[in-house]
């Protein structure tokens, strides 16, 4: 069973164009809680992956199984609703990737994933749902193919075909990343003993229109250094691209980043093409204090409190 974490971006820097169309950025990717919630109320803050033996226990027909192939798992969805086709879900997707790439038979293997993680929050959850897919199915295959181990490096070369951020959830360690996302280097970035407030508002921003809207330049800022940047500076420093022309656009983000600063956030930020926000703060009191005043908006689709 694997927990399948989120991820935030922590400085979001689009620096060009390339020919193919995509951008070059920089960024900090950082992989953010298992177990997170209200105070009064914690809940799971991750998704959970299992690949398991076909038993009958699951029927002969498990859930959203109509566009399974020859050697791919069989695969079932719990919790929140995935409202895409099958053969359009990164699970189904990095399955066949896998078994394309090493000729393996998982016909006999089910894939359960219980969904979480809220969609179209700059949070990474579909692309950490397909790499922990790869991982899974990793782990069976080495354990029954002595000598033939797939590696990270393969494996991280094949999320990439399903995802720009894919690969870093192979990695899943405190990353800076240059290219389109897939040039990753680790960074010592240690943030244990925070407390992160992540709020989601109902707003969906996809990442077409994230980056319809950006103007590529280069930073003042190198995010390298920002293990050694005290937190507290990071504020006037550390920026997201993506908030000059989606700021405007939906005027209710900038007012939850504005509110987390009143509430005493020592570096607040939208994360990776949006939407959600997310505040740091130093004491779990000023953290919980914080989540409460976003109780009871309707214009807030969830709101968590994570430790980090």
């Amino acid at each position: 069973m694997f927990f399948v974490n989120a991820k935030i971006n922590i400085g979001l820097q689009i620096v060009g164009r390339r020919p193919d169309g995509y951008h070059d950025l920089q960024t900090v990717f950082y992989p953010i809680g298992k177990e997170a919630g209200k105070p009064e109320n914690p809940v799971r803050f991750c998704d959970i992956l299992e690949l398991a033996p076909l038993t009958s226990e699951y029927g002969e027909n498990p859930d959203s199984d109509d566009a399974r192939e020859g050697a791919l798992p069989r695969f079932l969805f719990k919790g929140r609703e995935i409202e895409c086709p099958l053969e359009s879900n990164l699970v189904y997707k990095a399955s066949s990737l896998f078994c394309e790439a090493t000729g393996a038979d998982f016909s006999d293997e089910i894939v359960i994933l219980e969904k979480y993680l809220p969609d179209g929050a700059g949070l990474g959850g579909g692309s950490a749902d397909a790499a922990f897919t790869l991982l899974a199915l990793a782990e069976k295959y080495n354990a029954t193919h002595p000598g033939k181990e797939i590696t990270r490096r393969a494996l991280s070369e094949m999320a990439l075909k399903l995802g720009a951020d894919c690969p870093f959830f192979i990695l899943n360690q405190p990353a800076y990343a240059e290219g389109v996302g897939e040039e990753l280097k680790e960074i010592g970035l240690n943030l244990s003993g925070y407390w992160l407030v992540l709020i989601k508002p109902d707003i969906y921003v996809s990442t077409r229109e994230a980056f319809a809207g950006v103007t590529p330049r280069r930073s003042d800022f190198d995010l390298r250094q920002l293990p050694s940047l005290p937190i507290e500076e990071w504020r006037e420093k550390v920026k997201n691209d993506f908030e000059d022309s989606l700021f405007p656009r939906y005027p209710l983000l900038e007012e939850i980043k504005e509110k987390l600063y009143k509430k005493g956030a020592l570096y607040a930020s939208m994360s990776g093409s949006g939407s959600s926000i997310y505040g740091m703060f130093r004491s779990k009191g000023e953290a919980e204090e914080t989540l409460k005043a976003f109780e009871d908006d309707a214009t807030i689709e969830g709101s968590y409190l994570l430790k980090m």
